[in-house]
């Protein structure tokens, strides 16, 4: 069952970018097949993070009514079903919908495997950890490297080429509909963390800004990398093998930091190192000069996402804590992260260098640091908001269990009042009163 847990959450992480990186090397076939406008092309590119942010923080409450293994099935189902139908459409706004749809299908995943390897494997989470965020960015990586082979293969259909991914995403689905007869479903529904709680958890706004600071990173060399290769000389062909190079250390970094992070008690030192490979790789970058050795630096240096990505589990007791910082760390901080390629771009267009706009990486890098170094200590997650099994959002204890206690504390309370009461009445009775009772008790005795 183990087994097939673990190949379970692989084959879905392989799935859970397709849905965004698929799209990006084909884009302007699919915008100018649509007939899309410069806006909706906008929007197109700016949707993953949106449905990131939004789907995110519904699926703690999904979850606490379909289960963590149905909700996850029902992720994956999304995501093979958008993808299927927008390969298939010829429009606009059906091809929006349905990209909605898969888009959802991968929010959703992300908050759902990180609580499902914190409740199967709990001793084992750093391992776990690590086939997840590796399987992420080979999904990430393959999709990007092979959509434009695939569609030149179709005949330059790129219909086809979107549409592949969507067998992938039902290959992904067969282990979860194996585990969905073969274990029931455990609920985890004593842990409710309400907003309120998280909201007012230093460590949860730690974990959303150390998350959304990379990820705005991330997304802006992603997206500007290869225009910055090109302004400086290189050919598209080399700009794109750089770039393929960039994404594909995401591998092997991925297989290395959760192991590393997990066998330590703080990961204060990594937050550092990655800061200071990301403040050399920048600087490097703006030279002008060996840029392919510093955006190597820089990929290096985004192991800072699946270090966040452990954080989520390393940071909290319980599969329920860990999807309720899950949510609100990934949606928050994709919300963040939306705003970074349109604001990097907004810049250079302003000051036409590269000098301003790597200005906001530096900013970001300082957030990073700043909540990095915060939530990379010994700490969890319930100690601040409380979250223990049966609290009501807000940090309250609402279980059988705490009214248990409470009803013995309580009762205590009123036998001592009631008992001090009676020793005031004693005090306060008239001397013949208090003699006059104790006859009349010293005859009850003799009558009896």
């Amino acid at each position: 069952m183990a087994w097939l847990i673990a190949g379970g959450i692989a084959l879905a992480a392989l799935n859970l970018r397709t849905a965004v990186t698929s799209v990006g090397t084909v884009l302007d076939e699919v915008s100018t097949g649509l007939g899309m406008s410069g806006a909706m092309t906008g929007l197109l590119t700016t949707l993953p993070v949106m449905s990131f942010a939004l789907f995110g923080a519904l699926t703690p409450a999904m979850s606490r009514r379909m289960g963590e293994h149905r909700l996850l099935l029902a992720a994956i189902v999304l995501l093979a079903a958008g993808q299927a139908v927008r390969s298939l459409v010829d429009s606009a706004v059906p091809f929006m919908a349905a990209s909605t749809v898969a888009l959802a299908g991968g929010a959703v995943g992300n908050v759902v495997i990180p609580a499902l390897i914190k409740r199967h494997f709990p001793r084992r989470a750093g391992a776990m950890t690590t086939v997840y965020s590796t399987a992420l960015a080979a999904g990430t990586m393959v999709a990007a490297a092979a959509t434009v082979p695939v569609q030149q293969a179709a005949g330059g259909n790129w219909h086809v080429a979107l549409g592949v991914w969507a067998v992938l995403a039902a290959v992904a689905a067969i282990p979860w509909l194996a585990l969905r007869r073969g274990e029931p479903e455990r609920r985890d529904t004593s842990v409710k963390a309400g907003a309120d709680g998280l909201l007012r958890s230093r460590l949860a706004w730690a974990v959303a800004g150390y998350f959304g600071s990379q990820s705005l990173i991330a997304y802006v060399m992603f997206g500007w990398l290869p225009l910055l290769l090109r302004d400086n000389g290189y050919t598209a062909g080399q700009a794109g093998l750089v770039l393929a190079v960039f994404t594909g250390l995401g591998i092997p970094v991925s297989m290395a930091v959760p192991a590393l992070a997990t066998r330590l008690s703080g990961q204060r030192p990594m937050v550092i190192v990655f800061a200071v490979l990301y403040a050399v790789g920048f600087a490097g970058l703006l030279t002008g000069q060996a840029l392919w050795a510093w955006s190597i630096l820089v990929a290096v240096g985004g192991g800072t996402f699946p270090l966040a990505l452990a954080m989520l589990a390393m940071r909290t007791r319980t599969a329920a804590g860990t999807a309720a910082l899950s949510a609100f760390g990934q949606s928050a901080g994709y919300l963040i992260a939306g705003a970074g390629p349109i604001t990097f771009g907004l810049l250079h267009q302003v000051s036409g260098g590269w000098v301003l706009p790597f200005g906001l990486l530096f900013a970001a890098l300082a957030v990073q640091v700043v909540t990095g170094w915060y939530a990379a200590a010994d700490r969890v997650l319930e100690d601040e908001t409380v979250v223990t099994p049966g609290s009501a959002p807000g940090g309250r204890r609402d279980d059988h269990v705490s009214r248990g206690v409470r009803d013995l504390v309580v009762g205590r309370m009123r036998g001592s009042a009631d008992k001090a009461r009676r020793a005031r009445s004693r005090l306060t009775r008239p001397a013949g009163r208090r003699g006059a009772g104790r006859g009349d008790d010293r005859r009850r005795s003799a009558s009896r």
